[in-house]
């Protein structure tokens, strides 16, 4: 049985994509919409699911899981239907701090219990203000920090909820929310058996754990050639 030409086409586009962007190159889209059964098929087989899966809230709602090809990934929603090849899908940046719940700062209610938050607050909404783009992240490890569980509940209400949740199977598992306060990140680990293991709030414009490396891209660019040569 011959592969599916169409398929083997838009795989070659993919591989050229992922070479261009890790070059630091633009990524690239491809419209997957109108793309009959059997080739949407024999693409899915191709590019399978990697470790990485995205919840973006907004209009359209969008779910994104990237392939076993780090840097290519799957978007779809009502009337979102693509794959997109770069280090993380644009959406999941520009719609991060798009507010579920607003950042309300230091109005947040102070219960018993609340001591170290409102200093780590002041820290955290002083980094995002001054962020510049490109700028080393900076990281407040809650997990080396003394804090409260009413410290926690205090933060998570002033810094909000934003519009990205991020889950990385890669190391154990990596849950990242983005905050409605621009540039603020919650980063948790957790182990094999579902316990947390580090908890940090981290300001940037992604964590670095959500990205596909310029390596990965290349990487992916040879190893999408390779299921090309295999299948043809």
């Amino acid at each position: 049985e011959r592969a599916d030409p169409a398929a083997l086409t838009l795989l070659a586009q993919m591989a050229a994509a992922c070479d261009l962007a890790a070059q630091g190159g633009p990524g690239a889209d491809f419209d997957l919409a109108g793309l009959t059964a059997s080739t949407r098929h024999a693409l899915a087989d191709a590019l399978g699911q990697g470790e990485v899966s995205m919840r973006l809230r907004g209009a359209p709602a969008v779910k994104v899981q990237e392939s076993v090809f780090a840097g290519v990934w799957l978007l779809q929603g009502v009337g979102v239907d693509r794959a997109e090849v770069g280090a993380v899908p644009r959406l999941s940046i520009s719609r991060a701090h798009l507010p579920h719940s607003p950042a309300i700062g230091p109005l947040a209610r102070r219960r018993d219990g609340v001591v170290n938050a409102p200093a780590l607050l002041a820290e955290l909404i002083d980094k995002s203000q001054a962020r510049q783009p490109g700028s080393p992240a900076h990281v407040v490890n809650l997990s080396l920090l003394p804090h409260t569980p009413e410290d926690l509940d205090w933060l998570a209400e002033a810094l909000g909820e934003g519009a990205t949740t991020i889950l990385s199977r890669g190391y154990g598992n990596c849950r990242i929310t983005a905050c409605a306060q621009p540039h603020v990140w919650r980063v948790q680990f957790y182990n094999s058996t579902d316990q947390l293991i580090l908890d940090t709030f981290e300001v940037s414009e992604i964590p670095e754990v959500a990205l596909a490396a310029p390596e990965d891209l290349a990487d992916s660019a040879g190893r999408i050639r390779e299921v090309i040569e295999a299948i043809r």
